[in-house]
């Protein structure tokens, strides 16, 4: 049987190391993760970085650090950057970010990018003139509908049509069910390419429903701090490990 893809988010936009000691926020923070996730089983990354005081940011002479470390220490995994607004920024900041690092891989929400419409032909063209492959995050099924509105109208190209399902973000106590991902992939019964990640302690589960579903799958402190019982785990790498020998238990 193929081997399941996944992808590690090791911290996301907005917790810090008050939220777990583990959670990496410095570029060598982030590297030593990124070795111990690839170690683990890790095929990927999805890069957050963060200013002097910890806040997201999407700076780009930072994210050049951070992506050359990581690559020197791990350079088995893929590494794909984030342009999440995270409550910060604008459409304009996240299209500069994208011109400035010229990323292989970054992903993009629609609904960020629909703040401001006329920029998003440029946001969309932008990548496939620099060759950056685009995952789109989707975090209901009206995403879908905007979506799929824009590859109909051109604003999003033709080759750009991976995404990601988002379980659980806008539930109450952002805890996601396996279940959730019935919606997504009747919404999208053709998706090529598709990834899920899911928000709460039942993120295993859901992954492992995506992974028999054929999906590709993204764990870490991004989306939860702790395992089905809620007991914290005790690192990315260690969330990483437990979900491949998840899948290797239960889809062998």
């Amino acid at each position: 049987m193929t081997r399941t893809f996944i992808m590690v988010a090791p911290n996301g936009a907005r917790r810090s190391r008050a939220d777990h000691p583990a959670l990496p926020v410095t570029t060598d923070q982030i590297a030593a993760t990124a070795l111990a996730c690839a170690t683990a089983g890790a095929d990927a990354l999805h890069l957050h970085v963060r200013d002097d005081d910890g806040r997201h940011s999407l700076d780009a002479g930072r994210y050049r650090e951070a992506l050359a470390e990581i690559a020197a220490r791990a350079p088995a995994l893929r590494l794909q950057i984030t342009t999440e607004a995270g409550g910060i920024f604008d459409v304009a900041d996240q299209l500069a970010c994208l011109k400035a690092v010229k990323p292989g891989w970054a992903s993009i929400s629609v609904r960020e990018i629909a703040r401001d419409p006329a920029l998003a032909a440029q946001v969309y063209g932008t990548c496939a003139d620099l060759g950056t492959e685009v995952q789109h995050i989707l975090y209901d099924t009206d995403d879908i509908a905007l979506l799929n509105r824009w590859q109909a109208e051109g604003i999003v190209q033709p080759d750009q049509t991976e995404v990601i399902f988002v379980l659980g973000r806008y539930t109450p106590g952002q805890a996601s069910s396996p279940d959730d991902l019935q919606p997504f992939r009747d919404a999208m019964p053709k998706a090529a390419g598709w990834m899920v990640c899911a928000f709460g302690s039942q993120e295993h589960a859901c992954l492992l429903a995506a992974a028999r579903a054929g999906g590709a799958l993204r764990v870490g402190f991004e989306n939860s701090l702790t395992d089905h019982c809620n007991h914290p785990h005790p690192d990315n790498a260690a969330s990483v490990a437990a979900l491949r020998s998840l899948l290797e238990n239960h889809l062998s």
